[in-house]
C-alpha cells in the first residue's frame, strides 16, 4: 500500500533553521525499519541516501534525526504550513516519522561547491558577521563556522542546495514559513535584503 507519495522539497528544511524539539512518542526512531519508504519513495526527491541532486529539493543526509522529526510532525499537524507536504505525511504514524528521521539522519552528507565565487566571497561575511547596520547576526553564532548546527535547536547548513536555502529565507521573510522558535528567523529574515540572501545561499552550498 502507498503510504507517502514523496517526502518532498519542503522538508528540511535542510532547510535550515531554528527550531525547538517537539513533543513526541518516547520511543526512537529505528532506520532500518525506514528503508522500504525511503528506497521505494523519497528517492525520487531526495535520492536513496538523502543528498538530493535537485537544488529545490533538500538535502537531508546528516540533518540531527529530532530536527527532521520536529519538521515532519510539524507538516502533519499544519504549524509547518506546506500543502504538499502536508499530503505526504498524512498517512505516517508517529513511529514512521521517527523511522525516516532516524534514517537520514544517520546517512553521510555530501560536500559540494558554491557555483558564483564572487557571490559566495559576499556571503561568507554575512555568514560569519552578519550585516552591519542591519542587525542581522552572523549564521555561524547559531549554526556553527563549519554549518554543522547546534542538534536539535538549529540544523546544519553546510553543502545545502543554495536554491532550497534562498527558499527558506524568502518563507521566513514573507511568514510563509513560521515553525521558527520565537520568530528567530522572521525576524532575522526581515532585516536581509534579496541580494543577501542569495549571497548567504551561495556560500552556505560550497560550506564545509
Amino acid at each position: 500500500m502507498k503510504r507517502i507519495v514523496s517526502l518532498a522539497a519542503a522538508l528540511a528544511a535542510t532547510s535550515a533553521f531554528a527550531v525547538t524539539p517537539a513533543a513526541g512518542p518516547a520511543s526512537k526512531g529505528d532506520p532500518k525499519a525506514a528503508e522500504s519508504i525511503a528506497n521505494q519513495i523519497c528517492v525520487a526527491c531526495h535520492a536513496a541516501d538523502g543528498n538530493s541532486t535537485i537544488p529545490a529539493n533538500p538535502k537531508l543526509a546528516g540533518l540531527n534525526a529530532e530536527y527532521l522529526n520536529k519538521q515532519l510532525t510539524e507538516f502533519k499537524s499544519g504549524t509547518r504550513a506546506n500543502a504538499i507536504m502536508s499530503g505526504m505525511v498524512a498517512s505516517l504514524s508517529a513511529q514512521d516519522m521517527l523511522n525516516l528521521a532516524a534514517y537520514y539522519s544517520a546517512q553521510q552528507p555530501k560536500p559540494d561547491t558554491a557555483k558564483d565565487r564572487e557571490l559566495a566571497l559576499r556571503g561568507e561575511k554575512i555568514y560569519r558577521g552578519g550585516v552591519q547596520g542591519a542587525s542581522v547576526p552572523a549564521c555561524a553564532s547559531c549554526h556553527g563556522p563549519q554549518g554543522k548546527g547546534i542538534p536539535v535547536q538549529f540544523p546544519r547548513l553546510a553543502g545545502q542546495h543554495d536554491e532550497y536555502i534562498y527558499t527558506q529565507l524568502n518563507a521566513f521573510r514573507v511568514e510563509a514559513r513560521a515553525n521558527d522558535a520565537a520568530k528567530m528567523m522572521r525576524s532575522i529574515a526581515a532585516k536581509m535584503t534579496d541580494a543577501d540572501m542569495k549571497a548567504v545561499s551561495a556560500y552556505i552550498q560550497g560550506l564545509r
